[in-house]
């Protein structure tokens, strides 16, 4: 069959225009309402994807006036498409045919031709129609959300829709459709929620890239470095499949795509719910899994985002599937009490009309739908009757301004009396998705309680589709063809407000802070679900916290260092345990520690309710294992070469460590003591390798008593430091040098080893090596001390002392002060506040020593010093 030109421009191949018609033609005679189009499926997974939707729409009366919503948008999209509604007879089918059939009687035109125009108009698609057919529904939304849209940014989602199609193309789904159709269906739901061009055509691609041969950096190249980023932050995320284990890592992957753009997960969120709409075709166990997925994960996520219109719909097809027979008894008994509702709202919502305009406040005044997840939520958690939830009825006031907002609730209170403790001022203080509004419940006609809602346009338009508000069509000149602004904006508005959003930062804390992603996993169960109180900084602050935090909870809010160092609270000018909970409205301080080590108690953990502080007090808690682990692996390594005779200081050289840190993967020589320490690696296995490094354990030993610290390449040639000491019976030629193991000095007794090619090392004689000297008693010397004016000593001192600040800078320069040569220091301080400092130095008068730790022990806070050998540990 061949197309006429000009009917649209080389978009439809004629294969497809058949199929198309085709599909609609099966539609219309009713087989089983399933959408065998990328048009029909979008629009029918619409019409008729939620029971709970169509439910709900029954429960409240038409609206006088109201923003348009998703549901209207999509009824509006499906009735200007030509597909017919489920049930309906095919009417509009047939009206849409008729002008195709009245044009074909004009004379000259074939049976063929007029049989082509007749298809193309059952499809809804006019002669001068410059784009695809099958576009036309997510189109007219597109136009409808940006009517000042440029037909260049429409060409490029068209672009995308080919791409796609063509590389979908012999691909099925479980229904049987082409699977052409969920992404098209996916795109029309980003397309109701108002996404930027960019959304929308990743989400036309988003399966392309994990389901066909179509490569990451071809579609950079075909649609810009944007849509890629989109399209792969949701790649990702299909990639783990969902388990219990890989359940937590995927989630923590969205978090991070979410953190770098948060349309990658609106996009997800919408994948979700096309898929759940389209659910029966799998099994029932298949149902099950996704159903109870996205009722703990995808709805909550969905509600922190403030996309309560996605949040309400999966949580109604998620209840649908997991507890059938509540969800039509919950529906059954909401048909049977929905007039005698109806009527009672229509009465609530007439007066409050009245009065708002006796007032001369604009506004609009709606009943709220119950949706069924909802009342089935009340009925079990409050234990509360359906009669009880359902017949409760809710209106919602929507104004100009924040000004009329406030004007309205004047008078509502005016005509009715409010229930005492019922009102919420979430315009002043927003909650953690950028939701405000006015709440308040009142004792409307007949003594019956009415719930009321009242915020401005803007503010419901953000309650209704969260995050997804803030991304409008916005259009730039950029590079090539496009003129569609491909990136998140920059600065504005927009931008603010997502900054705003302190939950999506939580969150990338979060994970970055837990190595555990199962823990990760339940953190974010446990925010997700969680109520919340409103507590008050001494400067009128207000920090949000999960109900029945305590003080801890509220120090980790405000910092973490401010939470680790926390010792006390005061409440409302009271001193309070720090396990006591805090109320909505209390003013909370807390007192902390200035000391520089002081952290958090593992009893903690037993009261904290949020997961901040838990991750904190954990994160805490870790590092200070891994510095445990240190100090056994190095204890193990060093337990591990004496039990071999081996020299430790000459092994444990920072080169030789840091090679074999490296060789094994670690990143540094800390984390393979960790390991060590930890049992992942064994310290017998350690001491080999470094043994092996030196040659083996004949080289190893060669210089025992060479203990020096990481040194530069060492020369043969003597130090020019006379080291004070002789050989008996051997002439002054002879190398002789200071073991750096004792450090020993005139006045110790000592003893020459003889060494392979390093000369004589001399030791104190109870150094802790003398033992393993002694087995080669041959290579024993005598010596004695022969100090001259030339000589050169190191010393070794401990000094302990009650931790402050400046302490090392005043011991350093008491040092300084007596004239020694500081080489190293090393400061460690325990839990109760005890700083013990280790100093090696150089000094040519041993007896100036006594000097040193006199002076050494005059130091503000030091309790204690004295020199270290070998023979002596701390």
């Amino acid at each position: 069959m061949a197309v006429r030109p000009g009917v649209h421009r080389g978009v439809l191949l004629p294969d497809e225009a058949q199929q198309l018609a085709a599909a609609q033609r099966e539609d219309a005679a009713g087989r089983g309402g399933a959408a065998a189009t990328g048009a029909s499926s979008a629009q029918g997974g619409v019409a008729g994807g939620s029971r709970g939707a169509k439910g709900a729409a029954r429960n409240e009366p038409a609206p006088k006036k109201a923003p348009r919503t998703p549901a209207e948008a999509r009824s509006e999209a499906a009735g200007a498409s030509g597909a017919p509604d489920p049930g309906q007879d095919g009417s509009r089918d047939r009206e849409r045919v008729a002008p195709a059939r009245a044009v074909s009687g004009v004379s000259g035109r074939s049976g063929s031709s007029n049989r082509v125009r007749a298809r193309l108009a059952r499809l809804g698609v006019q002669r001068s129609s410059p784009f695809n057919p099958v576009l036309e529904p997510l189109l007219r939304i597109v136009r409808s959300n940006d009517p000042k849209i440029e037909s260049s940014t429409l060409r490029q989602i068209e672009r995308a829709y080919q791409v796609a199609e063509r590389w979908h193309r012999g691909q099925k789904r479980k229904s049987g459709d082409p699977y052409i159709t969920h992404p098209l269906a996916v795109t029309t739901i980003l397309a109701e929620l108002g996404m930027d061009p960019a959304t929308l055509m990743a989400g036309l691609l988003h399966d392309t890239v994990e389901d066909t041969e179509y490569g990451l950096d071809t579609l950079r190249r075909d649609f810009g470095d944007q849509v890629a980023l989109l399209v792969d932050g949701v790649t990702k995320l299909d990639k783990v499949k969902f388990g219990e284990a890989a359940q937590a890592e995927t989630v923590r992957k969205m978090v991070v795509a979410m953190a770098k753009d948060p349309r990658v997960l609106v996009i997800k969120l919408a994948d979700r719910l096309h898929n759940m709409r389209t659910m029966r075709y799998l099994k029932r166990s298949k149902q099950e899994q996704k159903a109870r997925e996205t009722l703990e994960i995808f709805a909550p996520l969905a509600h922190r985002l403030g996309m309560n219109t996605i949040k309400w719909e999966l949580e109604d097809l998620a209840f649908a599937i997991l507890y059938p027979k509540m969800y039509d008894e919950i529906v059954r008994l909401v048909a049977e009490r929905a007039p005698k509702r109806d009527e009672y709202l229509a009465v609530v919502t007439d007066e409050v009309q009245a009065d708002l305009r006796a007032a001369r406040i604009k506004a609009t005044v709606t009943g709220r739908p119950k949706h069924y997840y909802s009342v089935y939520q009340k009925m079990i958690v409050r234990g509360r009757d359906f009669a009880e939830i359902y017949d409760l009825v809710g209106i919602r006031v929507l104004v100009d301004t924040v000004r009329d907002c406030y004007a309205a609730l004047g008078t509502v209170h005016a005509r009715w009396n409010p229930v005492p403790g019922r009102f919420k001022d979430y315009i002043a203080m927003p909650k953690f998705n950028m939701y405000q509004s006015l709440h308040t419940t009142v004792i409307g006609p007949g003594g019956k309680p009415v719930e009321l809602q009242i915020r401005t346009f803007d503010m419901h338009r953000r309650a209704e589709y969260g995050i997804a508000a803030h991304w409008k069509y916005k259009q730039q000149a950029v590079a090539g063809a496009s003129k569609v602004r491909t990136d998140v904006p920059k600065g504005g508005k927009d931008q603010d407000t997502i900054n705003d959003m302190s939950w999506l930062r939580q969150l990338l804390d979060w994970q970055k802070e837990t190595e555990d992603p199962g823990e990760f996993l339940e953190s974010l169960r446990f925010d997700l679900s969680r109520n919340e109180v409103f507590v008050f900084t001494p400067k009128g602050d207000v920090i949000a916290l999960p109900a029945g935090a305590t003080s801890v909870d509220f120090a980790y809010a405000v910092h973490t260092e401010v939470g680790h160092r926390t010792i006390g609270a005061r409440v409302n000018g009271r001193l309070v345990p720090l396990e006591s909970t805090l109320d909505n409205g209390d003013t909370v301080e807390v007192f902390t520690s200035k000391a520089s080590g002081a952290g958090p108690s593992r009893d903690w953990l037993g009261f904290v309710k949020s997961p901040r502080a838990r991750n904190k007090i954990r994160a805490w808690f870790t590092r200070e294992r891994r510095d445990e682990a240190i100090e056994q692996g190095k204890d193990a390594i060093v337990r591990a070469m004496r039990k071999q005779n081996l020299p430790i200081q000459r092994i444990l050289t920072g080169d030789s460590l840091v090679t074999l840190a490296h060789e094994l993967r670690y990143p540094d020589i800390s984390a393979l003591y960790a390991a060590i320490g930890e049992g992942h690696v064994s310290a017998q296995n350690i001491c080999h390798k470094l043994v092996q490094a030196l040659g083996g354990e004949d080289e190893a030993k060669e210089d025992l008593a060479e203990t020096a610290p990481p040194m530069p390449t060492r020369t043969r040639r003597r130090n020019t430091a006379d080291p004070g000491v002789v050989v008996k019976g051997v002439g002054s030629d002879v190398w002789v040098k200071l073991a750096r193991c004792c450090t020993p000095v005139p006045g110790d007794p000592i003893i020459g080893f003889v060494t392979r090619g390093n000369g004589v090392s001399v030791h104190r004689a109870d150094c802790v090596n003398v033992d393993s000297l002694s087995r080669e008693p041959e290579r024993i010397l005598d010596v004695e001390w022969a100090p001259t004016q030339s000589s050169v000593f190191l010393v070794a001192i401990q000094v302990e002392a009650l931790d402050r600040s400046r302490l090392l800078s005043d011991v350093t320069r008491v040092l300084s002060d007596q004239h020694v040569n500081i080489l190293s220091a090393a400061v460690q301080t325990s839990r109760d506040r005890v700083a013990t400092s280790r100093f090696t130095f150089e000094m040519g008068d041993p007896k100036h020593l006594g000097h040193v730790l006199k002076a050494v022990r005059g130091v503000e806070g030091v309790y204690d010093v004295y020199r270290v050998t070998s023979a002596r540990r701390p």
